[in-house]
């Protein structure tokens, strides 16, 4: 709506300066950012060995995402998360550009614990293949670049590439303070290229109660279809949970 001018009274005539109406600047206002609180759980010691699903019965999923070989993906991942209040797990590389591209989108829902991060190696590494201190070296640098961009500890939470682990590599991982290797119960699929249909067909298949799945940052497919897997979440009463929120942090020593 343009200004208002105000009707001509009938006071004698005046020299009047005729200018236009003020201009009026609607108030901008900024809706409130929606929040997401935190699943109010009792939260449960993490179990010894690897971790494959969470404890008991219940309606929780905790769908973790890896790598993060695409920006694209991880900001699309990151965004709908922001969107939604979906939580999610990424066990990262730090070799990859994306999670120095994505700091800025990501860094508060990390803050706020809806995305936690969980440490992946610096470079995708086969720790099978790697002496102690090559698999030590790998963790290490991924966390030491997580904790400079960040501000987070990824203890104790670590998954190795391919789920590739044995009684040796969890030592040399345990010896820096990454004792629970986790894996899961479930997975996208998609750590190649899928089309979307079939990533919903996986979903349909493992998005279940109390399931750990296992889905990649790495190509665009997945970005479309965060609607359908929303749904399938909706539609079972699933709640999406990070493993902070399952389960105690251990004290550090």
């Amino acid at each position: 709506m343009t200004g208002c001018r105000a009707t001509p009274s009938a006071a004698p005539a005046t020299t009047t300066t005729t200018s236009a109406p003020p201009t009026t600047t609607p108030p901008t206002t900024t809706p409130p950012a929606p929040t997401f609180p935190a699943p109010q759980l009792v939260k449960v010691p993490i179990p010894p060995g690897e971790l494959t699903g969470l404890p008991g019965d219940g309606s929780l999923l905790a769908w973790t995402v890896d790598d993060g070989d695409d920006t694209t993906v991880v900001r699309d991942y990151t965004q709908f998360a922001k969107d939604t209040g979906t939580r999610l797990t990424y066990f990262l590389n730090g070799s990859k550009p994306s999670w120095t591209d994505n700091a800025a989108l990501l860094e508060p829902l990390v803050a706020s614990g809806q995305i936690q991060l969980g440490n992946h190696t610096w470079s995708h590494a086969d720790l099978t293949s790697l002496s102690t201190a090559g698999i030590q070296d790998e963790l290490q640098r991924n966390h030491d670049f997580v904790l400079s961009t960040y501000g987070v500890d990824m203890r104790p939470y670590y998954r190795p590439p391919y789920g590739y682990r044995d009684a040796s590599t969890d030592a040399a991982a345990a010896e820096i303070g990454y004792t629970c290797p986790v894996l899961w119960y479930g997975s996208l699929s998609d750590s190649g290229l899928l089309t979307p249909e079939a990533i919903v067909g996986f979903a349909d298949q493992w998005f279940l109660p109390q399931h750990i799945v296992i889905g990649h940052l790495n190509f665009t497919p997945v970005t479309t279809v965060f609607p359908q897997l929303s749904q399938i979440i909706a539609d079972r009463g699933l709640t999406t949970v990070t493993l902070d929120d399952v389960f105690e942090k251990p004290t550090a020593g």
